[in-house]
């Protein structure tokens, strides 16, 4: 009973500390688990930009390097920052006072973070941080106003702020379009989210490709069995199906007297 409890303590902690969200709509992540270079790239962006403060604790690195056809020696070489050997978990060096101090809280782990959020939220999560001087570490989130969190992928995504652009008009849920001339209608709204030109390393359909292979990591990360466990559910309706043939054909041998 201790165990359980303690298994359901672990899995609702990353839901207490990213605490309550906002309504803004969330874009579809699409990712998929079976590319295994998107998986490969979302642990490099992992180690390199996540976990400085967040660990993923209940994941070890030969698992990973395993899973995501790594070899051992690349997987010490470029994802390993702190010493760990392959058959560690993947923690981080930083301790939890250390953290509460700098931080006010210590930062989540993530393991399982993509079972408690989704995907989608990660995805949208991560593409809508933007510059807010007012803010103590100077950035703020669309998905989760007033975040403790800085962007730390903004060298590569760039500077992200709050400005005018054209947008299509929505109605009743529908976009909106010209009846003569099939063109969307849009209007300029002042609470888009721009990205200033010039000012990061990937263009916006290289990064939102980056974050969807990162989400892609979590995704696998918080439940790694998941394909296997779908293979399986294949095999067993498969034979469920095959035994229901000869299943049918026994009862007809049983009942074809009675009738």
């Amino acid at each position: 009973m201790k165990k359980l409890f303690a298994a359901l303590v672990f899995a609702a902690m990353p839901a207490l500390a990213f605490g309550a969200a906002s309504n803004y709509p969330l874009d579809k992540a699409n990712i998929d688990l079976t590319d295994k270079a998107a998986l490969q790239d979302g642990a490099r962006t992992f180690a390199n930009y996540c976990m400085g403060c967040h660990a993923a604790q209940y994941q070890r690195y030969e698992r990973v390097a395993n899973d995501l056809g790594i070899p051992e020696d690349v997987m010490l070489e470029n994802l390993v920052f702190t010493g760990a050997k392959i058959g560690d978990h993947m923690k981080i060096g930083m301790q939890v006072s250390d953290a509460k101090d700098w931080f006010g809280a210590a930062p989540p782990d993530l393991t399982l973070v993509a079972r408690v959020r989704g995907n989608d939220w990660l995805y949208t999560y991560m593409r809508t941080f933007y510059d807010d001087p007012a803010r103590p570490l100077g950035a703020n989130n669309k998905v989760f106003p007033n975040v403790g969190m800085p962007n730390v992928l903004v060298g590569l995504q760039g500077k992200q702020v709050i400005g005018c652009k054209q947008v299509q008009v929505v109605e009743n849920g529908k976009k909106q379009f010209d009846p003569l001339t099939g063109t969307p209608i849009t209007h300029e709204a002042c609470d888009q989210l721009t990205v200033v030109p010039k000012t990061g390393e990937l263009s916006a359909e290289e990064f939102d490709e980056k974050v969807r292979n990162l989400v892609t990591f979590l995704a696998y990360s918080a439940n790694p069995v998941k394909l296997h466990m779908q293979r399986i559910g294949t095999y067993v309706l498969l034979y469920l199906a095959f035994f229901f043939v000869f299943a049918y054909l026994l009862k007809r041998e049983y009942w074809k007297d009675v009738h």
